[in-house]
């Protein structure tokens, strides 16, 4: 917790959880990735956290932005940011909203098969297009499925087909899996990209650049390399693959410029147990799956939970959302340490959660209105 936080906290007046987001993290992050990957751009995953507050600051730093929609473009726009800095990176578009972007003035888009490819030509002729290979995303608290991404030995021929279309195969963009532990991840999906660069050189196409994508973590429970360590792996992949001719890189971080950023307040509303003898406690908070923290579905990322009583006894808890679904359930095939001593009422601080928790907040599900979020 910053002071700044700490000092909102102390002043506001609790009506339910709510996410406090401080932006001098959100800076000192952007600088940090703009330091260890010098050559590289930075193009923030809106998705992580759209807050306008947070798309004008960076959007005044300087940096760019990978949208999902045309709604996050628009939002970019209104932050100032310009259309020559945003890269449409979502490989699921309808041909209309393609359509708008491109009105918009976005040139750059992402695709993973041939229709996507005929319907950006259809109402985007001429735009840039990048082809999104699979990664197994090994390594990663939260790997990606088969849902995004061609076989890499595809690749050639959609950003061919392309071509033949009338639009500009720009480069190859891939993601290793959200929260990546694993500091060398990026040298096989990079090795591929290579390879692609060499076929579609041969058929005459020339590629000028790769989308290393995200992956870089936040700070949870468990501990992860420190950012340096991933900017000289990926240096060293991309000398190891491309040789003296590096193509243009751009990354696209959207929890590790805003997850260490937020934290959320709740509250304990019940604390229950089974049976007499039963020796785990259920502890039921005002926040679950449903109110921002649905990626701890299947318990892939365990956030950092504090109380003022974390100098007591601990004993292990299973934790639990108030809705009346037995799915929201936080944290039960790990139990979570929580003081033996916590109680009805009391306040729980859930750590590193300013990414992928106001957005995953449903609308009112059980009643229960959106995740509160404040950007200080």
């Amino acid at each position: 917790m910053t002071a700044r936080i700490r000092e909102f906290l102390k002043y506001r007046i609790a009506d339910g959880p709510c996410l406090v987001v401080d932006l001098d993290v959100v800076r000192d992050n952007f600088v940090a990735f703009a330091k260890v990957l010098p050559d590289t751009k930075v193009y923030y995953a809106v998705k992580a956290n759209p807050a306008p507050e947070i798309l004008k600051m960076l959007a005044a730093l300087g940096s760019c932005f990978d949208v999902a929609s045309v709604t996050e473009t628009e939002a970019v726009l209104a932050a100032g940011c310009t259309p020559d800095r945003i890269s449409y990176g979502n490989t699921i578009k309808k041909e209309s909203e393609i359509a708008t972007a491109a009105k918009l003035g976005v040139t750059l888009f992402a695709v993973d098969c041939e229709a996507e490819v005929e319907k950006i030509a259809r109402v985007a002729h001429g735009a840039r297009v990048v082809c999104r290979i699979h990664c197994d995303g090994t390594g990663a608290e939260w790997p990606l499925s088969r849902k995004f991404g061609c076989e890499p030995d595809y690749a050639t021929d959609i950003l061919e087909h392309a071509h033949k279309l009338g639009l500009i195969p720009h480069g190859i963009s891939f993601h290793v899996g959200s929260q990546q532990h694993n500091v060398e991840a990026w040298d096989r999906a990079l090795a591929s990209a290579a390879a692609i660069f060499r076929t579609c050189a041969e058929r005459g196409i020339f590629l000028s650049m790769v989308n290393l994508g995200g992956g870089f973590p936040a700070k949870y429970v468990r501990k992860t390399p420190k950012l340096e360590s991933y900017g000289k792996a990926i240096f060293r992949a991309l000398r190891k693959h491309f040789g003296n001719s590096i193509p243009e890189t751009i990354v696209e971080p959207g929890r590790g410029l805003v997850g260490n950023a937020g934290l959320i307040e709740a509250e304990v509303v019940l604390i229950a147990k089974r049976s007499p003898e039963d020796e785990l406690r259920w502890v039921y908070l005002d926040i679950g799956k449903f109110h921002g923290l649905a990626e701890t579905i299947d318990e892939s990322i365990r956030y950092p939970i504090r109380t003022t009583k974390d100098r007591d006894e601990m004993a292990p808890c299973i934790i639990a959302g108030p809705t009346c679904d037995s799915v929201d359930v936080l944290y039960q095939k790990t139990p979570y340490p929580l003081p033996v001593s916590l109680a009805i009422g009391d306040k729980v601080l859930i750590e590193a959660t300013g990414a992928y928790t106001s957005t995953y907040s449903s609308v009112g599900f059980n009643g229960y209105p959106p995740l509160r979020q404040y950007v200080i």
